[in-house]
């Protein structure tokens, strides 16, 4: 019993939302206390989004979500919770989600032969951000740094390594503008 209670305490205090805390979880099915929770937990939390069950959040202190935006289930935003300034998800406004993207801010260190990489720690957390009105399609993963444009679009399955400039589409392993948005 006292660990249901410890589980359930943590669930309520930590800095994270996801299917791993079931005592908040479950607040993500009915739209008001979704509301509710994801206006506690994350550092801003706008205007008729949605962050829908079955999806992550991992130091939510450091993540900004916009007005009408969606994040669809079995995403993981993972921020940083390290250094103040380093290691935040923006996302701006009327940003879309697809299902099972990936959103990282900082990745393990690897560069000691004899070191495992479990031991070599992480590198330096950079901010990513999502600019307004952009899609970012299924099963994606934005990497440590990256800005993905305003109203550009990332193909399902994508892999971004690098900034996205506004109005284009990109698609593939790591992404490259394929088209420009035009009109």
């Amino acid at each position: 019993m006292i660990k249901i209670i410890d589980k359930i305490k943590f669930d309520l205090k930590s800095d994270r939302i996801g299917p791993d805390c079931p005592f908040t979880h479950w607040k993500l099915y009915l739209k008001q206390s979704m509301l509710k929770l994801c206006k506690k937990k994350f550092a801003n939390f706008g205007q008729e989004s949605e962050f829908r069950a079955g999806s992550y959040a991992i130091t939510c202190s450091k993540i900004h979500i916009g007005d009408r935006v969606v994040i669809r289930p079995n995403t993981m935003l993972f921020a940083d919770p390290r250094e103040k300034d380093k290691g935040i998800i923006t996302i701006e406004n009327d940003v879309l989600v697809g299902s099972g993207v990936h959103v990282y801010v900082a990745n393990h260190k690897y560069g000691k032969k004899n070191v495992s990489i479990i031991d070599q720690g992480h590198f330096e957390a950079k901010n990513t951000t999502l600019k307004k009105g952009c899609w970012i399609g299924a099963n994606s993963i934005i990497l440590p740094g990256v800005t993905i444009g305003e109203n550009s679009i990332i193909g399902a399955g994508s892999i971004v390594t690098k900034d996205i400039p506004s109005n284009s589409i990109a698609v593939g392993n790591p992404a490259k503008v394929i088209k420009k948005i035009e009109g």
